[in-house]
């Protein structure tokens, strides 16, 4: 396995941003990990990434994993510029599930020269419009179970319904994906579940209605198992992008880097791959 170099970007007096870097050569990759998880997220993908010659660069956004940092006002997007300036990971193939995938997208609307490539990985998009999207029977009462839970202030059983929600899928028996990578996501959400507030963030414009601008080769991806109006939305998603592809993804759910790592390395790298000149 590829070793990693860790390190942080600092940004004011209070604020580290926790960054490991796989890889010393070759076409950068950002990945950008969800509102579930941490930058441990891609410790079964960035590896594989850098043994074929990639330079992979994760990090822990603000209340998330080893990132210290105190309440303030701050955007998200300044501080993924910080860490592209200090990495010198421009311009990016960049990866991004879910919440991660929103920033993705909002990179490549804001500063289109730091990326080459998109790779949305059921991304949460602002400005979509979920009116007459599909639901489910379990989705429905996952939902409602989370919701007393968080009424009842029970942070480990909305940590454990949550990992049932987006690990599993919502429609599928809890313990779908176990061992490793359940221990995993179990203590990336639980310590986002407990982390202090960060501060308002930067509200931005939406990015829906603005998908017609971007120019980079995107790859939209989705798992079989994920939430029915998600599918809905990245079938959407890459209708609407000018160079957008869908790839559906058998048997994974939300987060298929950590329930099918090694179908999702090879999409990864194939798409990176595309984009080299021939």
């Amino acid at each position: 396995m590829s070793e990693s170099l860790e390190c942080t970007v600092a940004l004011g007096a209070h604020t580290r941003l926790a960054v490991e870097v796989w890889g010393e050569g070759g076409p950068p990759l950002l990945a950008l990990h969800p509102g579930v998880g941490d930058r441990r997220i891609w410790r079964w993908c960035a590896p594989a990434w850098a043994q074929r010659g990639c330079r992979v660069i994760a990090y822990d956004r603000r209340g998330f994993g080893d990132t210290s940092y105190t309440a303030e006002p701050h955007d998200d997007l300044d501080d993924l510029l910080a860490v592209t300036a200090a990495t010198g990971a421009r311009p990016a193939v960049v990866i991004g599930n879910s919440r991660g995938g929103g920033l993705a997208l909002e990179l490549a609307l804001h500063r289109p020269d730091l990326v080459s490539g998109l790779v949305l990985i059921a991304p949460s998009v602002s400005g979509y419009d979920y009116t007459g999207c599909p639901t489910s029977p379990g989705e429905e009462d996952l939902d409602r179970r989370i919701e007393r839970a968080q009424e009842d202030g029970d942070r480990r059983e909305v940590n454990r319904l949550e990992v049932h929600y987006w690990l599993d899928g919502p429609d599928q028996m809890e313990g779908r994906v176990d061992g490793e990578a359940r221990d995993l996501m179990s203590d990336m959400n639980g310590r986002a579940l407990a982390a202090a507030e960060t501060g308002p963030a930067r509200e931005r414009p939406p990015a829906w209605p603005r998908l017609g601008e971007l120019a980079a080769p995107t790859l939209v991806v989705v798992g079989q198992h994920d939430v029915p109006g998600i599918q809905r939305q990245c079938t959407d998603l890459a209708a609407a992008i000018p160079r957008g592809r869908l790839v559906t993804l058998h048997d994974t759910a939300h987060c298929p880097m950590l329930d099918d790592p090694e179908t999702l390395n090879l999409l990864v790298l194939d798409f990176v791959q595309s984009l080299l000149p021939a």
